[in-house]
């Protein structure tokens, strides 16, 4: 999968657009080594919100507070995002993080600003980021703001516009910490980091296994996700007509990505659009001539030219039902059996006593951020295995349906099975949302955690920088975006 125009930074970044409002930075207080405190309020409409930023060591603590912080909010978040991780915030606080400099690329810009040059490009091109984090903190996490009190904002309904809001603004700070440290050392030598630079550079992110089990444990709403992009890309091959600019716009973001089947698929545009149905007529070209990847491409750019089709689907990507779902007990058994093998089917027939079938085991223990996947036997996570193995569930609960006539109520089983409640809940979910289950075993020995990781980002609207280990992913998000001067209202 690919980042397209419904992914959530670019719903941030068209919503910030049109916003038309500045971002003011109300305290700006760093020494030479860029450690100290800074604030900047961005006002979205309705609402301000603050980003109040601790730099201490090579790290820095922050925070998205809801306002503009008083002195007393601003005296408690100074000593708690300057403590150790993690931070322990308020319910004022929406989201908080915390991000490393970037070892290579940050002293270099400090470096090059202070002796009046700007750094070197193969470099920025090279790091891609001045800053990197890996978790960010919300919905109730570290103390932070629940998410259904903020779910109803028009500005945060989305997914993740919180987090993403409070790392455009780090991305502003972090240029600012450069500017400082270089005018510092520099003096009046000292220059400004060109818009270039600036826009090039974005935020780094280590992604790992708690975004590889997100849509796991969030069927409903990564269903919601998914319903909302296929909707889109139907609403796209529905049309009649392909504009002239629509289809140069396709094939020009399709020529800036390296990817199998590039010059296949160029060349199949150079041709031009077909009579009648044309970007349905590609995407079924594409289908039978490419690999798969090379028809992801293909349908994120095909979404691009398309706003005014398909931005609105933006406001249904938010679900509340992996909460509130209830399981309809009066459900005949036969007919779980039956969505169970609707889903999982494939997976019925297969020889769950092979070693391989069940080799893995996802598990977690309080202190830790992201889960852990490691061999089911001999390995520590046992004591703490996470209910992931989906599919497994799936079969031993088909199984055990089995031994009851079709017309049994299925709360009758679960009165004598408590134990398979989680799989035949998310049967019941799979009746009526096609994309909420991965089809794929997630304890198989040969399970690639990180295609799912990418597919969140994806989502996200992150671009995946390398590969890293198979169980983390380095990417980074607002490379290329609008990187502006924040107004200095105070320091």
């Amino acid at each position: 999968m690919r980042p397209c125009r419904l992914s959530f930074v670019p719903q941030l970044l068209r919503r910030l657009s049109l916003s038309g409002r500045g971002v003011e930075r109300v305290l700006f207080a760093c020494d030479a080594e860029g450690h100290g405190r800074a604030v900047y309020v961005i006002d979205l409409g309705t609402r301000r919100y603050a980003l109040v930023a601790v730099s201490a060591g090579d790290g820095i603590g922050v925070a998205l507070h809801e306002g503009v912080p008083g002195a007393a909010a601003l005296a408690r978040l100074s000593g708690c995002l300057g403590g150790p991780w993690p931070f322990r915030v308020s319910e004022t606080e929406l989201c908080v993080a915390r991000l490393e400099r970037d070892a290579i690329l940050w002293p270099h810009v400090v470096a090059a600003l202070a002796q009046g040059a700007q750094p070197r490009p193969e470099l920025v091109a090279q790091a891609g980021a001045l800053v990197w984090t890996g978790a960010v903190l919300a919905a109730g996490k570290a103390g932070t703001t629940d998410r259904d009190l903020i779910a109803d904002r028009a500005e945060l309904h989305a997914p993740y516009q919180a987090e993403l809001l409070m790392l455009w603004l780090a991305r502003l700070l972090a240029r600012d910490l450069c500017e400082a440290m270089a005018a510092a050392r520099g003096g009046a030598g000292a220059v400004a980091l060109a818009q270039g630079p600036a826009q090039a550079l974005g935020v780094g992110l280590w992604a790992g296994l708690g975004m590889a089990a997100f849509p796991v444990n969030h069927p409903c709403l990564f269903n919601t996700w998914m319903m909302a992009r296929e909707e889109a890309l139907g609403r796209v091959r529905a049309l009649d007509q392909a504009q002239g600019p629509a289809w140069r716009e396709v094939a020009e973001r399709i020529a800036a990505t390296e990817f199998e089947g590039r010059a296949a698929l160029l060349a199949r545009m150079e041709a031009g659009p077909a009579a009648r149905a044309p970007w349905a007529d590609l995407a079924a070209w594409a289908a039978q001539a490419l690999p798969v990847a090379a028809q992801e491409v293909l349908a994120s750019a095909m979404l691009e030219p398309h706003g005014a089709l398909i931005d609105g689907l933006g406001h249904c990507m938010s679900d509340t039902l992996d909460r509130d779902f209830r399981i309809d007990g009066a459900l005949p058994v036969g007919r779980v059996r039956a969505l169970i093998a609707g889903v999982h089917g494939w997976a019925l027939e297969r020889d769950w006593s092979e070693v391989s079938m069940t080799a893995l085991a996802w598990s977690m223990t309080g202190d830790e951020q992201d889960p852990r996947l490691g061999a089911r036997k001999g390995g520590p996570g046992a004591p703490f295995e996470l209910p992931l193995a989906v599919v497994h569930d799936a079969v031993r609960a088909w199984r055990v349906l089995g031994r009851y006539p079709d017309e049994t109520p299925v709360a009758q089983v679960l009165l004598d099975h408590p134990d398979h409640r989680r799989a035949i809940r998310r049967a019941q979910i799979a009746g009526f949302a096609p994309y909420a289950e991965i089809r794929e075993n997630l304890i198989d020995a040969d399970l690639r955690p990180e295609l799912l990781i990418r597919a969140m980002l994806a989502f996200l609207g992150a671009e995946v920088w390398t590969g890293g280990q198979a169980d983390r992913v380095a990417a980074r998000v607002f490379g290329g975006a609008p990187c502006p001067v924040a107004e200095r209202i105070g320091g």
